[in-house]
């Protein structure tokens, strides 16, 4: 399988702050990748480098085989981006604000409008043309950025938090477009706050904290290797905590909660009911962001 992108010990420092950690990591075409880490983990530092706008400190950094820092500009060409605030120019139109987008990448004025028109079919925003953007729903704006970054037909498109503050219909319209821009070819490199959106999108992934990769992998296979199939919950009190410990169970403590990992949960949960002294227990599927809080012992939103 061919590499669309590849790191070798890419490293970001600002002054005495090292961002990015000597990391190392490999794209491949035609998936979708995903970065996850809490804040400051070095996830969107990552990004700017592949995106020429921050350069590195150190290391490789290779986009469809071009060096960053030999050609930015040819990298740059085949870039889509997607940034987490809203950029659009409320001075303009929806299709205003493609065709005006278009003319920084030399598409001529008859090409603009055809890629315009095709972009707003594909992302159902068609019947918006006329509109000003203020009049647009938040899912609607986000809609729209996509069908921007689109605009030149890039052959690699970065998402950050492509999906963040939208109600559930357009977060899951959002995940249809960009499965389907993986159908027509497109590699997709995402960061995300949602554990299901890197579940449901995500081929691989890497998780990073304190700017270092601490894991990568399929989701699914990571769920299954950190935690297994099933997660019983238990309040934390020194009653169950003794139990456990003596049970020789694997479990995190996160706060006022027990997360106990299980591969036979109605097991494990007769037998805690048994022995344990607990007011509440709660048993339910594993998920990756039980591995996000086991490998880092934080929130995603830290």
């Amino acid at each position: 399988m061919s590499i669309a992108i590849s790191a070798e010990n890419l490293t970001k420092q600002f002054d005495d702050f090292l961002a990015v950690d000597h990391i190392n990591f490999q794209i491949n075409r035609n998936e979708i990748f995903g970065f996850l880490g809490p804040n400051g983990a070095g996830k969107t530092t990552t990004m700017k480098m592949i995106q020429c706008v921050s350069p590195k400190t150190s290391g490789s950094l290779i986009v469809n085989g071009i060096d960053v820092e030999k050609d930015s500009r040819s990298v740059k060409d085949m870039l889509g981006i997607v940034p987490q605030e809203n950029n659009l120019d409320p001075d303009f139109s929806v299709l205003k604000n493609l065709l005006v987008y278009a003319r920084y990448y030399n598409i001529s004025e008859e090409e603009a409008e055809r890629r315009s028109f095709e972009q707003l079919d594909f992302v159902q925003l068609s019947e918006k043309k006329d509109m000003i953007i203020d009049k647009l729903s938040g899912g609607m704006k986000r809609r729209l950025i996509l069908a921007r970054a689109l605009i030149n037909k890039p052959r690699i498109l970065i998402l950050d938090e492509p999906t963040t503050g939208l109600d559930p219909q357009a977060r899951h319209m959002i995940w249809d477009k960009i499965l389907n821009l993986k159908k027509e070819g497109v590699t997709v490199v995402l960061t995300t706050q949602y554990m299901e959106e890197a579940s449901q999108l995500c081929d691989r992934l890497v998780i990073m904290d304190l700017g270092k990769i601490i894991e990568e992998g399929n989701p699914k296979e990571l769920i299954q290797k950190h935690v297994g199939s099933h997660v019983v919950e238990v309040d934390n009190t020194p009653a169950v905590m003794k139990c456990l410990t003596e049970d020789g169970d694997k479990y995190e403590e996160f706060a006022n909660r027990v997360h106990v990992f299980a591969a036979e949960p109605e097991e494990l949960t007769s037998k805690i009911m048994k022995r344990c002294d607990f007011d509440k227990v709660t048993v339910r599927q594993a998920s990756l962001e039980d591995v996000f809080l086991k490998l880092t012992k934080k929130t995603l939103r830290d």
